[in-house]
């Protein structure tokens, strides 16, 4: 058996030129596998479908799997819609399209609580998850020495926003530097990365000063200054949530806060969480991917 690849999370480099209102959005995710010689059978999960949630509302969606045996979709631990399928017949392509409409709404504001409520014992045990620093968000000795000095004297809320915006300022979003195995201190040290990068970071930054963190996968209208009805081409994206009372998003990347053109897909401690598209297939077989994702604001 062979491990179908999973999907690298990038991002079109957006222009955020002006805060939109609330939207609708229209984003069609397109996977292609192309296999080197005929597959005789597949099991994949899909991590592609909207959220329904208070801050966005799925108006309708559906995914297209060609060919497909049996498909069944729930979801998981985090909260992540999943689509599972196999496909037990020769093939020698696999196409996912995920097709989905979207109100998304303007943030609420940032939540505050301070130090000592967020040491709580009741708090850390509820948020343990997303306090836990692991292999791949440890952001390395050298960013948490920056890291503590920013934060110093600030409460927690404002510490997440300078922790953020100091690895904003610090990585150069570059694509091709680093993969979808790289470990945070490894794009630290690189000072480049994608938007995975960008939330590895941020994600070991914060919990290793004790704010609840956790990644978010979704997608970015690239271009808030297209009119309505334009499709633009986009990428699966990622991001972060802090806790400090309540989550509240902020994309590191762009160093904006997370509003109506963020479409949010799933959460969890990392970027392994949330993989969009992944799999085992019958047989040795490399595989060429292609991936396209179009925005298009309805209104």
């Amino acid at each position: 058996m062979s491990a179908q690849p999973s999907r690298q999370v990038e991002q079109v480099e957006p222009t955020l030129t002006s805060r939109p209102g609330p939207a609708r959005l229209r984003v069609v995710h397109r996977t292609d596998f192309a296999y080197e010689r005929t597959v005789p059978g597949s099991f994949n999960e899909a991590r592609i479908t909207p959220s329904n949630e208070l801050r966005q509302s799925v108006v309708e969606t559906r995914v297209a799997i060609s060919p497909v045996t049996w498909q069944h979709s729930y979801t998981d631990y985090w909260g992540t819609r999943v689509t599972a399928f196999e496909v037990l017949q020769p093939h020698d392509r696999l196409t996912v399209t995920s097709t989905s409409v979207v109100d998304v709404r303007e943030p609420d504001q940032m939540p505050e609580v301070d130090w000592q409520t967020l040491r709580r014992p009741e708090i850390r045990d509820a948020r343990a998850e997303e306090l836990r620093v692991n292999d791949r968000t440890e952001p390395g000795e050298e960013l948490l020495v920056q890291v503590r000095e920013v934060a110093a004297d600030l409460p927690p809320a404002q510490a997440a926003h300078a922790v953020c915006r100091l690895v904003s300022d610090s990585v150069t979003y570059t694509k091709g530097v680093t993969g979808v195995h790289t470990r945070a201190r490894e794009a630290w040290e690189e000072r480049r990365g994608v938007c995975q990068d960008f939330a590895h970071l941020c994600l070991g930054a914060l919990r290793s000063i004790g704010i609840p963190a956790r990644y978010v996968s979704g997608y970015l209208h690239p271009r808030a200054s297209a009119p309505v009805g334009e499709t633009v081409t986009g990428e699966s994206h990622a991001w972060v949530e802090w806790w400090t009372g309540s989550w509240y998003g902020w994309d590191p990347t762009n160093d904006k806060v997370v509003g109506p053109l963020h479409v949010v897909v799933g959460r969890g401690r990392e970027y392994g969480d949330v993989t969009p598209l992944k799999g085992i297939i019958a047989v040795r077989a490399e595989s060429r991917l292609s991936v396209q994702v179009e925005v298009t604001r309805l209104s």
